[in-house]
């Protein structure tokens, strides 16, 4: 019999991811978790939210989990299949008449108090210790678009002053996406990690912890954020249902291409695994 009471910190991203898009919202996704978490919300949580992906195609109800934004299984079941330059049309369209119904997805190696992310290189952009992929269409979605940042919970990730700005966030704070030349309008709503949900504060536009997870606590987001990070306003969001992970599980993500499925119940909980997991990282660094 299958235990659906044994979630893992990735189906609880998922469910976090979920649970932060509305109802009629378009919705930009990629592949990975915040595409779990996005079909999760059409199909239990919202079902008027409509899922699009950078190669142009509109209104995706994907049956299967696509591999890539190119994948047939997300082309078999959309509204429309545009080619790539009718979408950035789309989302500087929205932003022209001032329209608030799309969000995006993006990610990173590293991202500072305001937002700021970096996929480009760590090191000198010239010089790297690594170089990344780069930004793919992240640079254009978070010029015009409110976006969603996922991000891994470390400290070499969270950090004050990251290697180089692939995506701007808030800038250096009020202000500071106008003084560099894009929309003020815009910008990062929250961060979902594997600790929990971050916000912006309205007036400083600084980072704050918002919500922790049942596994998690504010002390340990402290822990592993490189920059100081006010906790005060914590609140804890309840983990998902049993039908939440079941659908997870068996409809939406049944061949595991994103997210591993524990054979059998752990001989320890997360909230243990989790604590054990910090305090090697902390032995670590």
């Amino acid at each position: 019999m299958s235990n659906y009471s044994n979630y893992t910190k990735q189906e609880m991203q998922a469910y976090a991811i979920a649970n932060s898009i509305k109802e009629n919202q378009i919705v930009i996704v990629g592949t990975g978790l915040p595409l779990i978490g996005a079909s999760l919300a059409k199909r239990v949580i919202c079902p008027s939210c409509h899922l699009i992906v950078e190669s142009g195609l509109m209104d995706c109800s994907p049956i299967e989990v696509p591999r890539s934004v190119g994948d047939n299984r997300f082309m078999a079941q959309c509204g429309v299949q545009w080619p790539n330059v009718r979408f950035v049309g789309f989302e500087t369209n929205e932003w022209l008449h001032d329209e608030d119904r799309m969000i995006a997805f993006i990610g990173g190696a590293q991202i500072d108090p305001f937002g700021n992310v970096n996929s480009t290189c760590i090191g000198d952009y010239h010089n790297p210790k690594t170089r990344f992929t780069g930004s793919g269409g992240a640079n254009g979605i978070a010029t015009y678009c409110n976006t969603i940042i996922m991000m891994q919970h470390q400290k070499r990730r969270f950090i004050d002053k990251i290697d180089y700005v692939t995506s701007v966030g808030w800038g250096d704070g009020p202000g500071g996406r106008e003084k560099l030349g894009v929309p003020g309008n815009r910008g990062p709503l929250m961060v979902v990690t594997d600790l929990g949900i971050m916000k912006f504060d309205e007036e400083t536009k600084r980072m704050y912890l918002a919500y922790y997870y049942p596994f998690s606590t504010p002390e340990m987001v402290k822990e592993n954020t490189g920059f100081d990070i006010d906790v005060s306003r914590a609140v804890l969001m309840e983990g998902p249902s049993e039908e939440i992970i079941k659908t997870i599980r068996e409809e939406i993500d049944p061949g595991q291409a994103f997210i591993k499925v524990p054979k059998e119940a752990p001989s320890k909980p997360v909230e243990k695994e989790v604590i054990e997991e910090v305090a090697s990282e902390k032995s670590l660094a």
